[in-house]
């Protein structure tokens, strides 16, 4: 064999294993990229039902505190934010002003105790704890996928084909600087 047709043997081989290189890294990306989006259907999934599940929680303790009214406009007010959310921090912004005014309802329950042992509360309670411990897995697991994503896209040689192909980070769904602290609690109101 001639020396240029083992170098353009030698060129081909080089050529060869960048395109396939080029490939795995955007197909990899890709499906990184799509466990992404999944993960966050999954969030809002449980966001979609705890929305769900507070109009009915909101209508039983109306019946026993007709007069909380600041707090109903409290919860209506989070959900109508929560459903417009477009961003992922809009979505955690919007989720933890909703668990505050769920968390005030609940204060308010503690002043009824017959609303306490009714069945129709305790099966929407539990119901929404259920949901809130699914929406904190689901987040979870929304950030291990973006954490995951986002460190393949930096990763060199990947970060020079995911800058090509227009691959960028996404956010993580963090709690909102208030989450940090503990909430105070008054009964004497």
């Amino acid at each position: 064999m001639k020396k240029g047709t083992i170098a353009l043997i030698v060129i081909g081989v080089v050529v060869l294993i960048l395109i396939f290189s080029v490939i795995g890294s955007y197909n990899g990306l890709v499906s990184k990229q799509e466990s992404v989006q999944q993960t966050m259907s999954q969030i809002d999934n449980q966001l979609q039902r705890r929305n769900d599940l507070i109009p009915n929680l909101v209508e039983t303790v109306k019946g026993y505190a007709a007069h909380e009214s600041e707090i109903y406009t409290a919860i209506a007010d989070a959900r109508s934010k929560l459903i417009g959310a477009g961003t992922i921090g809009e979505k955690a912004e919007a989720s933890d002003e909703l668990s505050g005014a769920l968390s005030r309802l609940l204060v308010v329950v503690e002043n009824y105790p017959q609303l306490k042992a009714d069945t129709v509360f305790i099966q929407l309670s539990d119901n929404l704890e259920n949901t809130e411990n699914r929406i904190a897995v689901a987040r979870g697991d929304y950030n291990n996928k973006a954490r995951e994503y986002n460190t393949a896209i930096r990763r060199f040689p990947t970060v020079i084909f995911a800058r090509m192909l227009g691959f960028e980070g996404v956010e993580y769904f963090e709690a909102d600087e208030g989450a940090r602290q503990a909430p105070k609690v008054d009964f004497s109101k």
